[in-house]
């Protein structure tokens, strides 16, 4: 833990004391009681009909007096929504504000989160920098996910930095961040030649360089699209492994090409922090000795530009891996060494003898895996995976090569805390030479809406395709509501980076897909029904997580966190508190939440959020008080570490 804690304050909200009236009211005898309960209700409810129109948000305070109604003594910010609740969802530390605001002295009886010290500011408690020098360095196995032993899990609310601000809104967010929210100059100085990030007083600025595209990011796209067609909405879905601050993914998002982008913690210090701020797409990972925590069959599009990932060695099983994820007919880029060795050799400190049977490698192991190269052009080179095994399994009798392909029992979608496989990954049988293993995805955006083939197919139990069609209706229904209670959700730019905690069948991203933001999809391991391929497959992106262990990337990562029946799902598999203290650690100053639950749980969670200092409500389900599912309605007041003498 973090010793004694500092004295950081923060505006909170809390339910007001009954009135005395109401006292009075349960002291009388039962049978006036109960009468002038009807009544009062009934009143309650007319009332509200009047006030909201007929069809508004109801509010609920105590889930024994559904009609009585909430009064929160809110900080001076807060304003009204046009629905009728008192949340603030707004965000009002986004120019000069730089100091910790003080924290209302109102008595409470729930437990309270005290911060942690500020030296766990950035603290990524699976990737931590201390605890992965205990594992072996071979193969990187040391930046893997290890996690912390219950008896090690911080119970305190991890700090913003001194003059922490709200990010800029994106599309500026792209090329600028304030450098007091992630206070790092490293990269700066050395990354300066190849352009990745300039500091501008207090700010930085990230003008699209890279390694290897030193005219930046859009002209490095452009180069692909002269070999690959990225504009006819058959590419959707990509990865960059070794993304370093994510320019790559950054550009590709003016081209509706949606890219999840990963690296390390490492010595390229809060890189995917930087991609995080810059409102792109991101998580710390690193493809070591697991698998990857994505489906088979996810991306169209997979990327290495100068990542230092040895792609040929230990019998090409990092490749095996790409090939896994890839779907059927995607593309593998590479570009950095060994690519166009014989110009680069010098530079690269390197013996042209030794980047050539790099070169070599690579080359043999993309055949075993059956891709065929499409080009190798100046810098950049690209390989394509077959659209199906009908030939490469007609090889692999005849020629014996290895790898093998793996066994058709074998789960390719099982990728948490997963071996990596030394064999390939069997495709869907196919009958004919043209057919996609599979099943072929529509182009996008109608790749959004049209049925999944894994759900058209029968492959993924329990979900069919009238069930697919009835939860996009359920999930427009939800999020129209959402907008009456959080007004905030519908204006353009207040919420870029997006969580939904147990996704299931992407339905809530899909009606966001329209505006300026991008949906994190969780499917929890603990899932009664591996839905992450469907999602993929909706040209959208996720991830494989446990929510009973912390999420591999940065504090302060989301605007927004939805949270639908997720507390129900972990019951009686880990702490609520544990949970709770993991959202507020990876949710902004000013963040909001949306959680579903049943009634009884949300009073639970609504006590851990008093606690977290978190403004609160819960409100009745969309479709109506005698629904035992609510949902509750928060913001993460703004609060930050207070200045070190230096900044005073």
């Amino acid at each position: 833990m973090a010793g004694p804690f500092p004295p950081y304050f923060t505006p909170v909200s809390k339910f007001a004391p009954p009135h005395a009236s109401l006292v009075s009211f349960l002291k009388m005898p039962r049978l006036y009681s109960l009468a002038i309960g009807a009544v009062l209700c009934s009143l309650c409810y007319l009332i509200g009909v009047w006030h909201h129109g007929g069809a508004g948000v109801t509010v609920v305070s105590n889930a024994a007096a559904p009609c009585l109604q909430f009064h929160g003594n809110l900080s001076s910010s807060t304003s009204r929504t046009r629905s009728g609740s008192n949340l603030d969802f707004s965000s009002h530390h986004s120019a000069a504000e730089d100091g910790s605001i003080a924290h209302s002295s109102a008595a409470t009886a729930v437990k309270s989160y005290a911060p942690c010290d500020i030296k766990y500011s950035e603290y990524t408690p699976c990737e931590d920098p201390n605890r992965s020098l205990k594992f072996p360095r071979d193969r990187l196995i040391y930046r893997e996910r290890h996690c912390p032993a219950k008896s090690e899990k911080l119970k305190c609310r991890i700090p913003a930095p001194y003059g922490y601000r709200t990010p800029f809104r994106w599309p500026a967010s792209r090329d600028l961040v304030w450098f007091a929210n992630v206070p790092h100059k490293d990269l700066t100085v050395e990354k300066a030649v190849q352009n990745w990030v300039r500091f501008e007083g207090d700010r930085l600025r990230f003008p699209g360089g890279g390694t290897m595209f030193p005219n930046g990011a859009d002209a490095y796209i452009d180069d692909i699209g002269k070999l690959i067609n990225l504009k006819d909405g058959s590419i959707r879905t990509a990865i960059d492994t070794g993304c370093g601050v994510a320019s790559w993914g950054a550009y590709l998002l003016p081209r509706n090409v949606l890219t999840m982008s990963f690296a390390p913690r490492d010595t390229h210090e809060a890189q995917v922090q930087f991609a995080l701020e810059r409102g792109v797409p991101a998580l710390i990972g690193v493809i070591a000795s697991k698998r990857l925590p994505y489906p088979s069959r996810a991306f169209d599009m997979a990327h290495c530009s100068r990542c230092l990932i040895p792609w040929g060695e230990y019998g090409g099983v990092y490749l095996i891996e790409v090939d896994r994820i890839l779907r059927p007919g995607g593309y593998w880029i590479l570009s950095g060494p060994p690519i166009r060795w014989r110009k680069y050799w010098k530079g690269w400190e390197r013996t042209r003898e030794d980047l050539n049977a790099e070169q070599m490698q690579i080359e043999n192991v993309t055949k075993s895996l059956c891709w065929k190269k499409l080009a190798e052009k100046d810098d950049i080179a690209i390989w394509q995976k077959p659209a199906n095994h009908l030939q490469c399994n007609k090889r692999k009798r005849v020629m014996k090569t290895l790898p093998p392909i793996c066994n058709a029992n074998q789960d390719p979608d099982k990728a948490w805390y997963t071996n990596l496989d030394s064999c390939i990954t069997a495709l869907p049988k196919v009958a004919a030479e043209q057919e996609v293993a599979g099943g072929e995805l529509e182009k996008w955006p109608k790749r959004l809406t049209a049925v999944p083939p894994r759900i058209s197919k029968g492959t993924v139990n329990g979900v069919t395709s009238d069930k697919f069609t009835q939860d996009m209706k359920l999930w427009a229904r939800r999020v129209s509501y959402y907008k009456t209670v959080n007004n905030q959700l519908g204006q353009t730019g207040r919420y870029r980076n997006i969580l939904d905690m147990n996704a299931f069948l992407g339905g809530f991203a899909a009606n966001l897909a329209e505006d300026p933001l991008w949906v994190m999809n969780v499917v929890p391991v603990q899932a009664k029904i591996n839905t992450l391929g469907i999602i993929y497959e909706r040209g959208l992106i996720g991830t494989y997580h446990s929510w009973c262990e912390a999420m591999s990337t940065y504090p302060r990562s989301y605007d927004l966190i939805h949270a639908d029946s997720v507390f129900t799902l972990y019951k009686d598999r880990c702490e609520m508190d544990d949970v709770m203290l993991e959202m507020d650690r990876i949710l902004r100053p000013e963040g909001s939440l949306i959680i579903r639950d049943d009634v009884d749980v949300l009073v639970k969670v609504k006590k851990i959020a008093d606690g977290l200092n978190w403004d609160s409500q819960i409100i009745d389900h969309e479709d109506g008080p005698l629904k035992r599912e609510k949902l509750l309605f928060a913001v993460k007041t703004y609060w930050t570490a207070p200045a070190a003498a230096d900044q005073q």
